[in-house]
């Protein structure tokens, strides 16, 4: 059976897309070293990528920008991104796995298929262990290569997360585009 795995990064950070990402592992080629992105170190997640991309079925990453996140809410902007992944994928699922305790809506999409949450299912399962980890790595690109669009604020350092740099960076700069304005640190400081 083709079970794609998805997973999200960035729900919590002030600034930049929240990311998804879907995958299909092959399992006549598994991949040594999975785990949960947040378990793993950031040299460890960019070493198993290009793994991930070289061995796996299929995979699919989808983004919602920080305008729609403002217009939808965190929440459901993070299922559109799922929505979005899940459509990227080049070979469709017989089932899909959702981290999590809610599902995208998939009405009208061309994966027509079971769609299940599983709480802490990149604990559980690989293919949701792959997806996280393309997911993070995806998002922590971006937002270093955000830094040099918009420096001063750490990008590069912090990926948008409300650390105490971060929140300085906002109080001397005000917000940068790549802001969510509608989360209440920044809200706070426009």
């Amino acid at each position: 059976m083709l079970v794609a795995g998805v997973d999200e990064a960035g729900r919590g950070p002030l600034a930049g897309p929240v990311v998804a990402a879907a995958v299909i592992l092959d399992p006549q080629r598994p991949i040594a070293g999975l785990g949960d992105s947040k378990a793993l170190s950031p040299a460890r997640r960019e070493v198993l990528e290009p793994v991930i991309f070289a061995q796996a079925l299929a995979y699919g990453v989808g983004l919602a920008q920080p305008e729609e996140i403002d217009r939808l809410n965190i929440l459901q902007a993070t299922l559109l991104a799922m929505r979005r992944a899940l459509e990227a994928l080049a070979t469709l699922p017989e089932l899909v796995r959702v981290d999590g305790n809610r599902c995208p809506d998939l009405t009208g999409s061309r994966i027509v298929c079971p769609v299940t949450a599983e709480v802490r299912g990149d604990a559980r399962f690989e293919e949701i262990m792959a997806a996280s980890i393309l997911a993070k790595v995806h998002r922590d690109r971006l937002m270093v290569g955000a830094a040099g669009h918009y420096p001063g604020y750490g990008f590069e350092v912090h990926k948008g997360y409300p650390t105490p740099a971060h929140l300085r960076a906002l109080d001397q700069l005000g917000p940068s585009p790549l802001h969510r304005m509608s989360f209440g640190p920044v809200k706070s400081r426009a």
